[in-house]
């Protein structure tokens, strides 16, 4: 599996970004795809997961109501809306890939259950 992360930059705090992730190299049917985060000196960190197949999502809490997770089965993507910016989002914004199961929940938080990683996209907001 190969995954391509896109979108990033630089954008003023309050500003929006959609971040996209084109998935390749295999059926994703039972996979679930998710966006991690990492700030300069810091953990990576997770952000939101949705499940390939029936669209289940689920969020950090720093996530709820500013981002949103969605996919596009057709043409293989996963995207990252990112509204209402502020400084603490600016980090390199990695997609990843979990192809063991379906369902997402709390458990998807575990970076360690990803197997596939894209190379990351860098989101810096300037206040």
């Amino acid at each position: 599996v190969q995954l391509q992360a896109s979108g990033g930059g630089l954008v003023q705090s309050g500003g929006s970004l959609r971040l996209s992730c084109a998935v390749s190299g295999r059926t994703l049917s039972r996979s679930v795809l998710a966006w991690f985060r990492q700030a300069s000196g810091k953990e990576r960190e997770f952000v939101a997961v949705i499940s390939w197949s029936a669209g289940a999502t689920y969020y950090a809490e720093s996530a709820k109501g500013r981002f949103a997770i969605s996919r596009d089965n057709a043409k293989n993507t996963v995207s990252l809306q990112i509204n209402s910016l502020k400084s603490e989002d600016t980090a390199v914004y990695y997609c990843a890939a979990d192809l063991g199961g379906p369902k997402v929940g709390p458990f998807s938080t575990n970076k360690r259950l990803y197997s596939y990683w894209g190379q990351g996209t860098q989101v810096t907001v300037s206040s």
